[in-house]
């Protein structure tokens, strides 16, 4: 027996659409998931449904099981939990996490799945795609013990990196956000919070996550002499004026890139990428990180919901798909 699909597309700037699609047979070493959550990544599914990513970028932006090519139609997503349905017996029933588009039932290789550590909640679990690329910036940045840090973006990524700063003894974290009403998720996490004006000078080091020139701007301001500021943000197609006029040579900044597609170069000899997600799934083990997740939207809603959800004043975090249960589960033919 087949079994149906449904997943989301973006068809056009602006647009998407929900399809059916058949899944085939299950294979050996295979298994099917039923989707239960998915989590929209604003940054970059904002830069999607624009049709703002660059050509140059076409095959590096690719995400994992992504369909189609861009600019469209894409199939695009990678931050899914479902329950295996069918598979080996130490996946049947587990809840797993996979960097899987939004889809409410897909087929994987076995191993490109990472079951959820025990008594972690799935919708909680969205997180560790983003939990992943916090984890890797660490590993760029390398804060220390005792330093004083910023961190200019107060989306879900920049909340994590605050977050995980903020567990280094002695730190002073300060997550710097023009919306005010940030000061709140700053509080739930544990980290101080500024508007630009009245952030912290002289930071030790400083991480950008606001996605906007302005922000850039802020962040190299806010470092101190010979320090490291490090760019999270991705800004597609876009061109941005980067400040390094004034006292950027004469201050020796060092502005820096992270990225999540490779392993930080100071981990990428000893961690493989799945070692690197099941660590980001075992640091999402503290319910205040609940603070980042938006209320969730039906997956069936997304085609109407999406143009709001990822415009830049709808003030979401992290938005979470919500997959309806199926009727009844037909279960593909195991070969």
């Amino acid at each position: 027996m087949r079994k149906t699909a449904e997943a989301l597309w973006y068809v056009g700037p602006g647009h998407a659409e929900i399809r059916s699609e058949m899944l085939g047979k299950l294979a050996p070493g295979q298994i099917l998931v039923q989707a239960l959550y998915s989590a929209i990544s604003r940054g970059t599914e904002r830069l999607v449904l624009a049709g703002r990513i660059p050509e140059t970028e076409f095959e590096r932006m690719r995400a994992p099981f992504m369909g189609g090519s861009f600019p469209f139609p894409v199939k695009y997503g990678y931050s899914a939990v479902g329950r295996v349905e069918c598979g080996p017996d130490e996946l049947r029933d587990r809840i797993v996490f996979a960097l899987h588009p939004h889809q409410s039932a897909y087929i994987l290789p076995a191993d490109a799945v990472v079951p959820l550590p025990d008594g972690l909640p799935p919708a909680r679990a969205v997180l560790a795609a983003n939990m992943e690329t916090a984890l890797n910036a660490m590993w760029d940045a390398a804060p220390a013990a005792a330093d004083k840090i910023a961190v200019v973006g107060a989306g879900v990524v920049g909340a994590l990196v605050a977050w995980l700063c903020g567990r280094l003894p002695g730190v002073q974290v300060t997550l710097v956000d023009v919306e005010p009403s940030r000061a709140r998720l700053a509080q739930a996490l544990g980290s101080d919070f500024a508007e630009p004006d009245a952030a912290p000078r002289d930071c030790d080091l400083v991480f950008h996550a606001s996605g906007t020139a302005l922000g850039l701007a802020t962040a190299l301001d806010l470092a101190g002499e010979e320090a490291t500021v490090l760019e999270l943000s991705w800004y597609g197609a876009g061109e941005i004026a980067v400040p390094l006029g004034g006292a950027f040579h004469s201050r020796r900044l060092r502005l820096i890139s992270s990225q999540v597609g490779r392993v930080a170069p100071s981990h990428r000899v000893r961690w493989t990428p799945r070692r690197r997600l099941a660590a980001a799934l075992n640091l999402l083990d503290d319910s205040r990180l609940e603070a980042l997740l938006s209320p969730p939207v039906r997956f069936h809603e997304l085609p109407n919901r999406l143009p709001h959800i990822l415009a830049p004043e709808s003030g979401a975090l992290c938005p979470i798909v919500v997959y309806p249960e199926p009727e009844s589960v037909a279960r593909p033919h195991e070969v």
